[in-house]
């Protein structure tokens, strides 16, 4: 015995509702096209600035990074007091498949200056002294020329910042007096200058061989030792790895440079709050537009609820439509934020050389950034189509066909 099939009503409704509740959504939009083609543009834009934003933020951030550390170490570790180099810590360091390089350094402070000669007055200024083996050549990340200079120092030998050269007046060649933290003097030949385009290293840090701030010093001893790493993210583990059972403290560049992650996380943040609020007031746009859909539509809102339309099914109705202009504007201003990082990627935007330490502006494109861009703008649609939703809604059909 065969049962009878069922009818719609048993069915349910929730198919024939939400097929419904698409057909009148797409119904209001056919008609209002021009105002939800502009819709669509204003969240578009503000979707597209913000990408754009965040990736030229982005590209700012990992060039202040990279030309930090091309003079510094990815990881420092320093005994806690200045001791004979330690035959067993190199070993770990040569055996530690993520340490790429690594020297023995001595530390130290002085006072440069060149005398004056024909023509040029006296320079003078402090600088931040390094003395390292030939492999500081592998440690460091300057150019080719720099880094074969620095490898190759020898004793009495310099090489200095481009902003401290400038400074004390002193460029390869010239000869130049230090006067150390211990109250000793020498005669230092300046081998070379480097740049990292970092202002801050520029114009303080000086590399000079370790022999020769040894003898300065009137010690064997050394402060540590600089690593670099092959991936510079893994320092803090390395750096805990490595001084867990011995008596060094580790300096990972994140936390020397803490302070500038810190401002450059919150410039971040700051740029894409306020790019961000182009997208508010775009969504505000698609609420003017529901909102005065809902006035037009009064009379049909309340003919489709005197014959059984239930309130979430009209709250359905404007939702997909929020929804469909919101996704419009999402899918258009990530194609034109994408493009737009596509071209400063292949024509970056030029800045002065003299002003900024980068002559050109670069670009990164983080997938996270792209997922919370969308994240928040659909969200945002939403709220937006949210509040004409429920206003239609809350319509009673008996009053307004009365």
């Amino acid at each position: 015995m065969t049962s009878a099939p069922a009818t719609p009503s048993e069915r349910g409704p929730a198919a024939p509702d939400r097929s419904l509740a698409w057909s009148l959504a797409r119904s209001h939009l056919r008609r209002r096209r021009t105002q939800n083609v502009l819709t669509i543009l204003g969240i578009a834009v503000g979707v597209m600035a913000l990408i754009a934003a965040l990736s030229l933020t982005n590209g700012f951030t990992r060039a202040l990074i990279d030309a930090t550390l091309r003079a510094s170490p990815h990881l420092s570790v320093t005994a806690f007091t200045p001791s004979r180099p330690d035959p067993e810590l190199q070993a770990a360091l040569q055996a530690d498949r993520r340490v790429q390089a690594f020297t023995p350094f001595l530390a130290d402070k002085g006072l440069l200056t060149r005398p004056a000669s024909e023509g040029r007055a006296a320079g003078v200024d402090f600088a931040t002294l390094f003395g390292m083996t030939g492999a500081a050549g592998q440690v460091l990340d300057l150019p080719d020329a720099e880094s074969a200079a620095l490898s190759n120092l020898k004793a009495g030998e310099v090489m200095l910042g481009s902003a401290l050269a400038r400074n004390v007046g002193a460029f390869t060649g010239d000869e130049v007096r230090l006067l150390n933290s211990t109250q000793r003097r020498t005669s230092l030949t300046v081998r070379g200058v480097f740049t990292t385009g970092n202002y801050l290293i520029d114009s303080a840090y000086a590399f000079t061989n370790l022999q020769t701030l040894q003898t300065l010093q009137g010690t064997q001893n050394i402060t540590g030792y600089q690593l670099r790493l092959t991936n510079p993210d893994l320092a803090p583990a390395v750096g805990n790895d490595l001084t867990r059972t011995r008596a060094y403290s580790a300096l990972p560049w994140q936390s020397l440079y803490g302070t500038l992650l810190d401002q450059l996380a919150l410039q971040k943040k700051v740029i894409g709050f306020v790019v961000l609020l182009i997208v508010v007031v775009a969504a505000f746009g698609i609420a003017n537009v529901l909102t005065l859909a809902v006035f037009e539509k009064t009379q049909e809102i309340a003919i489709l609820r005197a014959i059984g339309a239930t309130r979430s099914l009209i709250t359905r109705v404007f939702l997909l439509e929020g929804l469909a202009l919101g996704l419009g504007g999402l899918l258009l201003g990530n194609l034109l934020g994408l493009g737009i990082s596509a071209y400063f990627t292949v024509r970056p935007f030029t800045l002065p050389g003299d002003l900024y330490f980068i002559t050109s502006l670069p670009v990164e494109v983080r997938l996270t950034d792209l997922l919370g861009v969308n994240a928040i703008g659909l969200i945002t649609t939403l709220l937006a189509a949210l509040i004409p939703a429920r206003r239609a809604a809350s319509i009673e059909p008996a009053r307004i066909i009365r």
